[in-house]
């Protein structure tokens, strides 16, 4: 009983959790971002190819 008591106040695997989906979110935030820049580069590359 007493194994069972303490394994359930023990928070560890919480706090692993919660730092995983704060990496999870942060990457899905940068993976936006450099989609969202890729393509305006993108744009301006073939504008000025275009221009060339």
């Amino acid at each position: 009983m007493k194994y069972i008591s303490r394994f359930v106040k023990d928070e560890s695997g919480a706090t692993a959790i919660e730092y995983g989906l704060i990496a999870a979110l942060i990457a899905v935030v940068i993976i936006g971002a450099v989609t969202a820049l890729g393509t305006g580069v993108s744009d301006n590359m073939q504008s000025v190819a275009d221009a060339l």
